[in-house]
């Protein structure tokens, strides 16, 4: 077998480290082939050669380099759901704009949804009018959870307390210009454990 063109090599392991990239899978000896302007067969016969000379790791169908063993390609796919008032409570009904992506290696595992933050009432603990909250979703708290509260059919996020001596439940804003919001109950919709915003 005649040497292999290192540039060749070059430019079928970048092509396929972009191709997974991309699409989450190795591209075909076709694609490859179209990309950098050989044919099929010689495209295989490079692949062997780079997978016998460590270049590459291929078995016939995944390519696999560096790069893309370090790629965790694994997310949930999580529901945008509206906006939640960060403000007094308000009604809010579910309402999905759009499906989106979360990597499971940022998020973690859990069956999430997200919330467009609105109003100023959480800004001291850096949730601002607009940010995108993703909520946990779980009926249960603990003192100082950022949670999704639903207090007379309306819903809003603030700090989970719980005033054991008066048997009442507190949802404090975190902006010090406002007052808390006293209940005897609410339901938990679920907890905040992440906020996305652009800078």
């Amino acid at each position: 077998m005649r040497s292999k063109n290192p540039e060749l090599m070059k430019e079928i392991c970048k092509y396929a480290e972009q191709y997974y990239l991309q699409n989450g899978i190795s591209p075909s000896t076709t694609k490859i082939a179209e990309e950098v302007g050989v044919s099929r067969g010689t495209v295989y016969k490079y692949l062997v050669a780079m997978n016998e000379n460590g270049m590459i790791e291929y078995d016939g169908q995944d390519i696999q380099t560096d790069v893309t063993r370090k790629v965790n390609m694994e997310s949930s796919q999580t529901a945008i759901v509206g906006s939640v008032p960060c403000g007094s409570p308000q009604y809010e009904e579910e309402n999905i704009e759009e499906y989106i992506s979360l990597p499971t290696a940022i998020f973690g595992k859990g069956d999430f949804y997200i919330l467009r933050a609105s109003g100023d009432s959480m800004i001291d603990v850096g949730i601002d009018d607009g940010d995108l909250v993703v909520i946990r979703k779980q009926n249960f708290a603990d003192d100082g959870d950022i949670v999704v509260a639903l207090v007379d059919n309306q819903n809003t996020l603030k700090t989970f307390f719980r005033d054991e001596q008066n048997r009442k439940i507190i949802l404090h804003p975190e902006n010090e210009q406002m007052d808390d919001i006293v209940v005897d109950n609410c339901y938990i919709q679920g907890i905040a454990c992440h906020v996305i915003k652009a800078l």
